[in-house]
């Protein structure tokens, strides 16, 4: 049996075991800052859970390896102050996540107002700003949102059509990314 959260057990079917968690020198140095620069950038929850996550994976590793990831002297510097945002980013990543449409209330750089609706796919995080990126229904293309320029997201409950990593893959496509992760 396994302790899962809450003090939930969940019990592997027979000839089924779980290896154990054994991590390089160097990924426990990436998992380490990884979860600083989401500590130190990202929103309150994501923060949250990334601090979790180190705690997590420090309390199965073996006391060397515990050790390592504990006296890590990788370090995050300081950023530039993420302007504030108006809509909690959780609830994009639920409308990303659950591929639902967003009617968003939006405010461009000159502060003129407009409501869009998107298919919402992905949200960046850079180190002065977040970007929600969506298909925009009224211009019939990829557009990329400021989440501090967001003044209200409301769900629809409607589904978009295509699939969110269709949607990724298009867009990818279209601004010339070329994956960087498998």
């Amino acid at each position: 049996m396994i302790e899962g959260e809450a003090g939930v057990g969940y019990v592997l079917r027979p000839g089924f075991l779980l290896p154990p968690l054994m991590f390089t020198q160097e990924e426990i140095e990436a998992l380490v800052l990884g979860s600083r620069w989401v500590i130190e950038s990202a929103d309150n929850h994501l923060s949250d859970a990334a601090r979790s996550a180190l705690s997590r994976i420090a309390t199965v590793l073996p006391t060397d390896l515990r050790n390592d990831l504990e006296k890590s002297t990788l370090l995050i510097g300081p950023g530039t102050n993420l302007p504030a945002d108006i809509v909690d980013l959780k609830y994009l990543r639920k409308a990303i996540r659950n591929e639902h449409k967003l009617i968003l209330d939006y405010s461009d750089k000159n502060d003129a107002a407009s409501t869009r609706t998107i298919w919402p796919f992905a949200l960046t995080f850079f180190d002065s700003a977040r970007i929600l990126l969506g298909w925009c229904e009224l211009r019939q293309s990829f557009r990329h949102f400021r989440t501090d320029r967001i003044i209200s997201a409301h769900m629809t409950g409607e589904r978009y059509p295509e699939r969110r990593q269709t949607l990724f893959k298009k867009w990818r496509e279209a601004e010339g990314i070329k994956r960087n992760f498998d």
